[in-house]
């Protein structure tokens, strides 16, 4: 008959059986919550149910029977529940990725990933060069689309009109493609092959970019040259001419010049260190200064309010096109100001001794192999020195 409601109601501090294994459970301070105990292999168990206001005591008993059914069986009641409460966690998750998925576009997705990434990029405009590309052409005809459901011939609609006309920007297109659909994948949003894989699956349909890419070598000027322009190039006193002259000396790439600060310059040691944020290859370089460079250096003016070395208005960093304009007031627009780089490149490599691998070291070029550069740990500092001594001989000895 199990335990009367006055009884339950008037029930002393202790463990009250009700029968078929269900107890009353009653705390010191008055609290009565239901208790089932059990045995199984040899075991003695106790499982709570719940409190007397929560679990009326018809339900109680039912579930205690329910119980009592399942240790007949030879199941542990407890192992029971946690694994139903594992089964619907799961479960939970599964309809709420279900949910998200659903919901989930291209674009959320390309947000999220380029949110995610960001902080490991050093560049702070990356983000938004990611984000500028993506809607300029992904997502006009897969923004809206659920990342699930992308397939190969929406990422070749996407890249058919610029494949061979900004061969360049569609590789980018794709590879960013690829990536928010391979963090989609593993994020639970998407499944099967990922639609804009290039080897193995684009390139059944579209060429190779290298077959496609117009190479644009940056117009350099003939080494025979450099010296009379040189000889011209100095006649100029302003800070544009000055940072010009002080690349092709030490055949820098424009913007490791123009964003130069005199904290990287020692000009008692003839050198000029490079921080590896503002490198290509993402390295410290040092570049030894002849005696030329450090000339010009000295003679630059030096503002009050700015470090750089060459500064431009109000103390900021000189633009690209500050260096270009220079070139072509003198007339001569059809060369760059990168092309330099090539100028010096093939003077070294037509008219002096100096070896090949000191001269990309004087360039700062990435090493092409993991192992050579494992087995070169040094930077041929003195061996550059005296190749940057000749290129400055060779410039200023223009005679007439």
């Amino acid at each position: 008959m199990g335990l009367t409601a006055l009884q339950i109601k008037n029930a002393k501090p202790g463990m009250h059986s009700d029968g078929a294994g269900l107890y009353l459970c009653v705390k010191e301070g008055g609290t009565k919550s239901w208790i089932f105990r059990f045995q199984l292999a040899g075991r003695r168990r106790e499982m709570g149910l719940g409190s007397l206001d929560v679990l009326k005591t018809v339900e109680a008993r039912e579930e205690a029977g329910r119980l009592k059914s399942l240790v007949s069986r030879g199941i542990d009641p407890i192992e029971q529940r946690n694994a139903d409460k594992e089964a619907a966690a799961s479960q939970q998750l599964t309809e709420a990725i279900e949910r998200t998925r659903s919901e989930m576009t291209f674009r959320k997705a390309a947000e999220h990933y380029i949110e995610n990434r960001k902080a490991g990029w050093s560049n702070p405009k990356h983000a938004q060069q990611w984000a500028n590309t993506l809607k300029t052409y992904a997502y006009p005809v897969i923004g809206a689309l659920p990342v699930a459901g992308v397939r190969a011939e929406h990422v070749i609609k996407i890249l058919q009109p610029i494949w061979s006309t900004k061969s360049e920007t569609a590789s980018r297109v794709r590879m960013r493609i690829e990536a928010v659909l391979n963090a989609a994948k593993t994020m639970g949003w998407r499944e099967g092959e990922n639609p804009a894989v290039y080897k193995g699956g684009l390139d059944a349909v579209l060429p190779p970019i290298s077959k496609v890419q117009k190479v644009q070598h940056h117009s350099a000027m003939p080494f025979s040259d450099a010296p009379r322009f040189m000889e011209q190039l100095r006649e100029k006193t302003n800070m544009g001419a000055f940072a010009l002259e002080f690349a092709i000396l030490t055949a820098a790439r424009s913007g490791e010049v123009r964003h130069a600060t005199w904290d990287e310059i020692d000009l008692e040691a003839g050198l000029w260190t490079i921080p590896a944020e503002r490198m290509k290859a993402r390295k410290e370089h040092r570049v030894p200064l002849s005696e030329a460079a450090i000339a010009l250096l000295e003679s630059v003016p030096r503002l009050a309010n700015s470090n750089l070395v060459f500064p431009g208005q109000r103390g900021k960093p000189l633009s690209d096109m500050t260096l270009s304009a220079v070139l072509k007031r003198m007339d001569l627009a059809e060369f760059t100001v990168h092309g330099f780089r090539s100028t010096f490149r093939d003077w070294a490599a037509e008219t002096t001794d100096h070896s090949g691998e000191v001269v990309e070291m004087a360039l700062a070029h990435t090493i092409g192999s993991r192992v050579e550069a494992a087995y070169r740990r040094g930077d041929l500092l003195d061996k550059r020195r005296a190749l940057m001594a000749d290129w400055a001989d060779y410039l200023g000895g223009y005679d007439g």
